[in-house]
Parts: C-alpha cells; structure tokens; sequence
C-alpha cells in the first residue's frame, strides 16, 4: 500500500536572485516593468458565451492559444459563425493574416478550446480543438509552414482536412484538456485527460516528425483520499502546467478533484485539494516525486496516485475552493514555480459556493523552489474579485508576473526572492472579460508580454478578441 505523505510548505524569507551571476549582478539587475506598446484585434466579432464560468476562446487551459515561432506570432479561435480559423503575424504588425481550417464548434461548451503546438522536427502547426470527454478534433499544416513563414503562403491549402483520430491514432472516446509540449530534440508530445471530471488519468501521445504514437496514461484515478468530513475513493489530477525547462526535465505542478463530494464541508464549493508536484528526467517515461524517488511510469501499472509519498508541497483541504489549471514557470535555473488561487482560512474555513466565495475573497499565491531546496509561498496582495485563475511569466531576469483576472498584471522581483508582489497595471481600458491567454513561448524570444483576451458581452453577443503586448525589462 502506497503512503501519503505531506512536505509542508516553509514560509521562508528572501533568498539569493536565481542564475544571475554574482551578488552584484543580482543587485543591478532591474526588477519587475511592464510597457503596453500596443494592441491588435484578431476578430471584432468572435464568438461568445459564458460556460463553466468562462469563455472558449479564453481559458488557462488553452496550451497554446498563442504562440510565436521564428518572428511570427500565431493565434487560434472561434468566429461569431463558430467556424474554427488560425491567424499569423510578423512580430510587431497590426494586422493578422486569418485562415479556416475547416471545423465548426459542435457545442456551447468552454472547454472545447482551440490547442496549438509545432513539431520543430519538421517545421508543421498541430491543432486539436472541440473535446470536453468525448472525439476531438485534429488538424495538421503542410511541412515545413512553420519553417518559411515569408516564403510559404498563408492558406487554407496548408492545412489538411480535420480528423477525428491523429493520422490514425484513436486515444480516448473521453478526451479533454489538449496541450501540445515541444521536447529539447524537436518533437511534440500531446498531453491529455482521458475519462472525466473526479475519475479520469493524464495521458501522453509523441510526434517523431513521421508519426504520432501513444506512450499511455502516467496518472491513476484509484485510491482512497480521507479528508476530515469523509472519503472518496475516485479522483483526477489537473495539471497547473507541465513543461520542459533548459536542462530538459518536465515539470507538472497539479492539484486533485476527487469524486466523492462527501470530503467537503459544504456541497456549493469544489473537491479540489493540496498542490503537488512531480517531475521527468526521461521525457515523461517515468515520473519523480520532491524526494526524486520514482512514483510512476507511463503506460505501466505503477502511476501517480494520490496514496504516493512526498508529492503535496502545499497541502490544502477541499473547503477552501482551490481552483484547478492554474499557471507554471521554470527560472533560469531550472527550479519550478507555480501559481495557485483559493480562500484563505482568515476568510473561514468552509466556502459555501466557490465561484461567489473566490469572487469575493479569493487570492492568489506564489509557490516555488528556492536554492536550497525548500519551497517558498508568498500571497500577491491583489485581490482576484473573480472566480478565476492567474497566469505566470518569469522574465529573463526571473523576475515573476501574475496576469490576473481582467488582464490586470502584478510583479515581484527575483532580487527579493520574489516577495514584492505589487501591482503594476490595472488592466485599464482592455474591459477583459476574465482569464486571458498567454504567449508562453514569446517572453523568452523577444521580452514581450503578450497576452490574448476577449472584451466582455451579455447573452451569446459576439465580441471583439484582442492581443495586447508589454515590453519587459530587457
């Protein structure tokens, strides 16, 4: 039997700027700016509706909804006709060339977002998009698009036609939460929930340039999880992120939602519980735990499971409406960081209705490893005034940025072992609707923040969906 352990969370104070070099580097470095140099408009009427308290062109999940490769910038979504399209720029242009890709959104549903990944091995756009524990739907550029983006023409005639399996790989009937990851080598894996909400596993699929293959599923959904107000023996892992650092390992912050609404206080708020964190040395074949000790292989019969030791570096009980997906980073040195929202226990201890409790009380929270191994939790002072998540970015100073709710944007500065968190733009004259997404792969090419949002509306009205950048400290 599996035994679970909790590493508590040490409230540290500050420590050393990360890869930066000596004390006085550290010192010079600057801390945390944002300059808005400009917005663009993807569509002025894109689709709208409110589902599962967001939008589907909108949603943290939503890897990657925007994305820049070799100087241009890509961006995917729904039209006001429901038609799926995907759109490039040239870095620094105001305009957006679009493109159909010949799928229609079957149903009102925000999960049923639009997933974008390149496969640098030999240069191709991946899309999936339309799966909320159901099919999904895939569609693949020509090779090479990606490669010669001024020499190759932005058409429809790029793309093949969509398909139900990935050239043939059938995965799951219950698929949900796409997220393509780019390896070190220039593959692309394709991260996945097969099964649903409080009883499903994560799962990975490869692409070698010549074909997709299944490496199988690495989380369990088993077990027994007891909290103070009773048990539940079915659960999944939403993952926070997961993403491959410099040095090549995959991180994936996550926290569980269990089945059984008996392990909360109140039925109006939400099973999930504790933040963890495991991580890959072997391109996800096998998963370690803090300890660096193995918990699970993918595709074998050993997965990660909620009974394993020393995976919770937050523990948290489900009465506090921590929320699910939220954001990760790796700094400079390789050390994972992460951040996750719920309601303090100064606000109490039992959260009735998570969306009207996190709206009203809700805050978001820093969590990372520091040099010595420990891991650090600092409160942004911010208040979330929303139901939904926050967005990470690290600079390549390391200094950190939260872009929460209404694409208002907070920092704090490596130099203080990111401690500072204070806010930095108000998110004035953008009228977000909520969660934006973020241009994950950008920052690190260019010091630009960018960032993809759609500008609130009532009923199913059509509205316009923006991306508006920031320069970073350079």
């Amino acid at each position: 039997m599996k035994r679970r352990t909790v590493i508590a969370t040490a409230l540290l104070g500050a420590v050393a700027g990360p890869g930066l070099g000596s004390g006085a580097a550290r010192a010079a470095a600057p801390g945390p700016s944002v300059t808005r140099t400009g917005t663009t408009t993807l569509d002025p009427q894109a689709l709208y509706f409110v589902s599962y308290d967001g939008l589907v062109n909108n949603n943290s999940f939503q890897k990657n909804g925007l994305l820049t490769y070799r100087g241009h910038q890509y961006a995917a979504w729904y039209t006001a006709d429901r038609g799926a399209v995907v759109a490039r720029r040239p870095l620094g242009a105001t305009t957006w060339s679009t493109v159909r890709v010949g799928h229609t959104l079957r149903y009102d549903d925000s999960h049923n977002v639009i997933s974008m990944g390149v496969s640098r091995v030999d240069g191709r756009l991946h899309l999936t998009m339309d799966s909320h524990s159901d099919g999904f739907t895939y569609v693949k550029s020509v090779a090479g698009l990606m490669d010669d983006p001024t020499g190759l023409s932005w058409t429809a005639s790029r793309f093949g036609a969509p398909q139900s399996t990935l050239d043939g790989l059938a995965l799951t009937s219950q698929f949900t939460y796409p997220q393509f990851i780019a390896t070190p080598e220039g593959r692309l894996q394709l991260s996945y929930r097969a099964g649903v909400s409080g009883n499903g596993r994560n799962a990975l699929a490869e692409y070698d340039g010549t074909r997709w293959s299944a490496l199988g599923e690495w989380t369990s959904s088993t077990g027994t999880y007891t909290s103070e107000h009773g048990s539940s023996t079915a659960r999944n892992m939403y993952l926070h992120g997961i993403d491959y650092d410099r040095g090549g390992r995959l991180h994936a912050f996550f926290t569980w939602r269990e089945q059984n609404a008996a392990v909360m206080c109140a039925s109006g708020g939400i099973t999930n519980h504790d933040t963890g964190y495991v991580y890959s040395d072997d391109r996800g074949r096998t998963w370690r735990n803090n300890a660096g000790a193995v918990v699970g292989t993918t595709g074998g019969a050993d997965r990660v499971a909620v009974t394993d030791p020393a995976l919770v570096v937050d523990p948290l009980n489900p009465d506090h409406s921590l929320m699910n997906q939220e954001s990760q980073a790796t700094d400079s040195a390789g050390r994972p960081h992460a951040l996750i929202s719920y309601v303090p226990g100064r606000f109490g201890q039992c959260t009735t209705n998570y969306v009207t409790d996190r709206t009203a009380n809700g805050r978001a929270f820093h969590v990372r490893k520091n040099a010595s191994g420990g891991w650090q939790k600092t409160e942004i002072p911010v208040p979330l005034n929303s139901s939904q998540r926050t967005k990470l970015v690290l600079d390549c100073y390391d200094n950190a940025y939260a872009v929460l709710p209404f694409g208002r944007i907070a920092g704090a500065s490596a130099a203080t072992g990111h401690t500072d968190w204070r806010l930095l733009f108000d998110g004035a004259g953008l009228n977000a609707f909520g969660e934006v997404v973020i241009d994950e792969t950008r920052v690190a090419q260019d010091g630009v923040l960018s960032f993809m949002y759609q500008e609130k509306s009532s009923g199913t009205t059509p509205s316009a969906l923006r991306v508006v950048d920031f320069r970073l400290p350079a």
